[in-house]
C-alpha cells in the first residue's frame, strides 16, 4: 500500500474517532503529498525518498515549532505540535539508535579514508544517501564531526 492510502485510511480511522490531533497532523501530510504531487514537472506517484524526505520535514516542522514554544514557556502550544509530529512519525520507518550510526560513519570513514574535517562532506554525502529516512541529518553531522575531528 503506498503512503498515500495509508493515509487516508488513518484519516478514515482518526475522523471516525474524532481524534483532533491526528486528523490535522493526517492533513498537513495529505495536503504535502498533494502539492508535490501538482508542483510543475512532478510525476503522478511520488518515490519512497520523496516521500520519506517530505514526512521527515514535517516531523522536523513539529519538532522544530515545540522547541520554539517551550522557550518561550508556552508548553500549551508545544503539546499538540509534539502530539502531531508522533502521529507523522508513526509512517517513518524505524529510526536507528545513535550507536548504529556511529557504525556506518566509521564503516563510511575507513571506506573512503577520511582524515579530517575536509574530508566531512564526503563522508556526510555517503552516510546521508545510506541512511535516508533512519537518521536525523543533525544526528549524522554531529557523529561525523565526533569522528573525524
Amino acid at each position: 500500500m503506498s503512503l498515500q492510502e495509508n493515509i487516508m485510511t488513518a484519516l478514515k480511522e482518526a475522523m471516525k474517532s474524532k481524534d483532533q490531533t491526528a486528523l490535522t497532523a493526517l492533513r498537513a501530510v495529505k495536503s504535502a503529498i498533494l502539492l508535490a504531487q501538482t508542483e510543475s514537472g512532478a510525476k503522478e506517484e511520488l518515490t519512497e525518498e520523496q516521500e520519506l524526505k517530505m514526512l521527515q520535514k514535517l516531523v522536523k516542522q513539529r519538532k522544530d515549532s515545540a522547541a520554539i514554544y517551550i522557550d518561550q514557556g508556552r508548553e500549551d502550544l508545544a503539546a499538540p505540535e509534539l502530539a502531531e509530529a508522533d502521529v507523522i512519525s508513526q509512517f517513518l520507518p524505524e529510526a536507528l539508535s545513535d550507536e548504529e550510526v556511529t557504525k556506518v560513519v566509521l564503516e563510511t570513514i575507513n571506506k573512503v579514508g577520511a582524515s579530517g574535517m575536509k574530508d566531512m562532506g564526503k563522508v556526510m554525502g555517503i552516510v546521508s544517501q545510506e541512511l535516508a529516512g533512519k537518521a536525523d541529518g543533525k544526528t549524522i553531522s554531529n557523529i561525523v564531526k565526533a569522528k573525524l575531528s
